[in-house]
């Protein structure tokens, strides 16, 4: 499976709760796939989707799904040691882990290679870290969902792109809808 195809196998799962989507091509998928007022995509700021997951979560008690690529969580690495040492039960990382920038033409990442993101989550201190394969992560989701417990799940699946257009949505009324959500 590639990313296009677990975004759409998981979309039923993520529809009644807020995610945060990485930048680029994972947030037109979800667009495509279920556009809606909990999904705030991610326009211009790689690296950051665990980041402001992590923030929401914290700030108020709705589940929070942060959804990132294994290329933008090592471009912030930062985020896993802030994660394990602020602990939000209502929040999960979902990081597909393709082994490619997928949004820059599918170059190949360092998780691909040698680095296991799934043992630097585990080094930098969080507690719950899921390895599942692509066909699984619906299930990882919703035990993690389930389990009421801050979460890593780290989903390895085929690099891969669908086209599609882009996003045409103003990021200001994608801002402000998500607001009206969280605030809902």
């Amino acid at each position: 499976m590639i990313r296009s195809e677990i975004l759409r196998e998981i979309a039923p799962i993520l529809n009644p709760h807020l995610v945060v989507c990485n930048i680029g091509l994972p947030s037109q998928e979800l667009h495509m796939i279920d556009d809606n007022e909990r999904n705030f995509y991610m326009l211009g700021t790689m690296g950051l989707s665990s980041s402001i997951g992590l923030g929401l979560a914290l700030a108020q008690d709705k589940t929070v799904i942060s959804i990132d690529g294994d290329g933008s969580v090592l471009t912030n690495l930062g985020t896993l040691p802030t994660i394990a040492n602020n602990v939000a039960d209502n929040y999960i990382l979902l990081i597909i882990d393709n082994g490619s920038y997928g949004s820059t033409g599918d170059q190949p990442t360092y998780a691909g290679k040698l680095t296991k993101l799934e043992n630097v989550a585990k080094a930098c201190g969080c507690e719950n870290v899921v390895v599942c394969q692509d066909v699984d992560t619906g299930a990882a989701l919703q035990a993690a969902i389930d389990s009421k417990q801050m979460t890593i799940i780290v989903s390895k699946c085929d690099s891969g792109n669908i086209k599609l257009p882009v996003i045409t949505k103003d990021p200001v009324v994608i801002r402000q809808r998500f607001m009206d959500a969280v605030a809902s």
